[in-house]
C-alpha cells in the first residue's frame, strides 16, 4: 500500500511540474506595485507553419474587402494560394501585373483607382486593444521587401471600428526607406534608410499605454530603437493588425512588369495581461 501511494504521488508531482512547465512558456508573471501582470504570446511564427495554423490565427486579404488605396486587388483564400503562400514557415506575397485592367477600386475614398495588379494580404483575427486590463504589447516580424519603384509592401495596425488610430511598423515606398508612422488625426513618421531591405530585417513596435487616453509607440529596426510616438485617443480602440503588399500609388508609377515578391517570417504579437 505504502508503495502504491508512493507511486501515485510521484505521478501527480510529474504531472503538476509538467503543467507548470507549459504555463511558463506561455506566460511570464510577475508582480508590480503589488499588482500580478503576466506576458501572454498571442501569434508566433508556427502560424506561419502550414495552412492549417495559418487559417486558424489569420484571415485574407484586408479586414473590409480585397481593394484599398493603389492598383493591387488582393485575391486569397482557402482554396487560392497564388498570391499568398506558405512554405517552410515563410509568408510569400507575390504581387502579378495583369495583362488589362479588370476595373478601378472598389475601396471607399478610392474608386477612381484603377487596378493593375493582383497582390495579398491576410490580418489577424486576434485584434489588438490596449487598455487597463491589456497595458502594453508588442508586434514584430522579420521581412524581405522589395525596393522598385511601384512597390508598397507593409506591415500596420489599424482601427477596427474608426480610423484614426494607425501605427505602420513597417511600410515601404518604392526605395529603400522604411517608414514608421503614427496616425491619431495628425502623422508622425520617422523615416530610415536600410541598407539590403531585401534581405530580412526585424521591425518592431512596443505599445504601452501611458495615459487613461494615449499609448507610446517605440519603434525598432533590428532590435534598435527608433523612434517615439504618441498615438493619442486609441485606448479601448481595437485594431487589425495586417501584412499586405499594395502596388502604385504613393510608391510611384509605373510599377514592375512582372511579378514581385515580399516575404516575412517569425511574426510575433504578445501583451502584458494585468490581473
Amino acid at each position: 500500500m505504502r508503495n502504491e501511494k508512493m507511486k501515485w504521488c510521484m505521478l501527480f508531482t510529474c504531472m503538476f511540474v509538467s503543467l507548470l512547465s507549459c504555463k511558463k512558456e506561455k506566460e511570464e508573471v510577475k508582480q508590480e506595485n503589488g499588482q500580478v501582470k503576466a506576458w501572454e504570446t498571442l501569434i508566433d511564427g508556427n502560424s506561419l507553419a502550414n495552412y492549417t495554423n495559418f487559417e486558424a490565427q489569420w484571415n485574407y486579404n484586408y479586414p473590409w474587402g480585397a481593394d484599398h488605396n493603389g492598383s493591387a486587388r488582393m485575391v486569397g483564400s482557402t482554396s487560392n494560394h497564388n498570391q499568398l503562400s506558405l512554405s517552410g514557415g515563410v509568408l510569400t506575397i507575390k504581387a502579378t501585373r495583369l495583362a488589362s485592367s479588370p476595373g478601378n477600386s472598389t475601396a471607399n475614398g478610392f474608386t477612381n483607382i484603377a487596378i493593375w495588379y493582383n497582390s495579398g494580404a491576410c490580418y489577424a483575427k486576434q485584434q489588438v486593444i490596449i487598455n487597463d486590463q491589456f497595458p502594453s504589447y508588442t508586434i514584430s516580424g522579420d521581412f524581405a521587401v522589395p525596393t522598385s519603384k511601384g512597390t508598397w509592401p507593409a506591415f500596420w495596425i489599424t482601427g477596427v471600428n474608426s480610423w484614426p488610430p494607425e501605427s505602420d511598423i513597417m511600410e515601404f515606398k518604392g526605395n529603400n526607406t522604411n517608414w514608421q508612422n503614427t496616425y491619431d488625426g495628425g502623422w508622425e513618421n520617422k523615416l530610415t534608410t536600410v541598407s539590403n531591405a531585401g534581405s530580412y530585417h526585424n521591425y518592431k513596435c512596443w505599445y504601452n499605454k501611458v495615459s487613461a487616453t494615449d499609448v507610446d509607440c517605440h519603434y525598432y529596426i533590428d532590435n534598435v530603437w527608433v523612434a517615439k510616438h504618441t498615438m493619442s485617443n486609441s485606448v479601448n480602440k481595437p485594431m487589425w493588425l495586417i501584412i499586405n503588399m499594395q502596388m502604385e500609388g504613393d510608391s510611384g508609377s509605373p510599377g514592375p512588369s512582372g511579378n514581385t515578391f515580399y516575404t516575412g517570417k517569425n511574426v510575433y504579437m504578445g501583451r502584458e495581461r494585468a490581473f
